[in-house]
């Protein structure tokens, strides 16, 4: 099957949005993605077949855990932009940050959003930990498919998201001991365990796991810690 056949019959399934002008618009994330990735290494998963399951529909799958309509919305951790970019496509209302400690993959991303002729998503170099004063707490939504444990994405996080707001976890088929070890860091930085979503990536087979932290308090400004302190001392 093509990409878009793939990708409207799994959005179908969600109840999401699969018209033309979406579906052109992963084309033109595929294409791209698959050029930069022959020089840049940006992901692992490659394919139209895997691309539309495990990147693009896994991606938006969100959309049905949480309202992102109108919401401000970053993505930690972003790498070739997922989940952000996905969910920027299928709801275009999504007032987007894309943040990666990586410079190429901003620049990528950059590239990918002249492409894609969307000109609202900001693009931002920077460490997670490291967090500007004007982006503090000043998001509904914060999202990261990155690697790391749960205790740690909290503290990389959470800071970012604004009281009411969500953190949204991308994770494997079976979080529990992630999240048992991590009640204690949502504890601390203000957050609280609100749902676990399990649901299949497209027809991969795959099973992933959204795992939604609600933000019930302001973060003591004493988070995130440096880096070193966070690998070396998890809470």
């Amino acid at each position: 099957m093509k990409l878009e056949e793939i990708l409207r019959e799994g959005f179908d399934k969600l109840a999401l949005p699969s018209g033309e002008d979406i579906l052109k618009r992963y084309r033109v994330y595929y294409d791209f993605l698959s050029e930069k990735n022959e020089v840049m290494n940006l992901t692992a998963i490659s394919g139209e077949e895997d691309s539309a399951n495990l990147h693009f529909i896994d991606s938006a799958a969100l959309l049905n855990f949480e309202d992102f309509k109108d919401k401000k919305v970053i993505d930690i951790g972003t790498g070739a932009g997922f989940p952000g970019m996905c969910l920027k496509i299928s709801e275009p209302s999504v007032d987007l940050t894309l943040l990666d400690s990586l410079d190429k993959r901003v620049n990528f991303l950059s590239g990918l959003c002249e492409k894609l002729e969307i000109g609202d998503v900001k693009c931002t170099h920077a460490r997670a930990e490291e967090i500007p004063d004007d982006l503090r707490e000043s998001f509904d939504i914060a999202v990261s498919r990155a690697v790391g444990r749960l205790n740690i994405l909290c503290e990389m996080c959470l800071p970012y998201v604004k009281t009411g707001g969500c953190f949204i976890a991308m994770k494997g088929p079976d979080p529990e001991q992630e999240i048992s070890e991590a009640i204690k860091a949502m504890n601390l930085l203000g957050g609280e365990l609100e749902k676990t979503v399990k649901y299949e990536a497209g027809n991969s087979g795959a099973v992933h796991s959204a795992v939604i932290v609600r933000k019930r308090s302001q973060t003591p400004k004493k988070y995130p810690r440096r880096w070193a302190q966070i690998k070396k001392s998890p809470l």
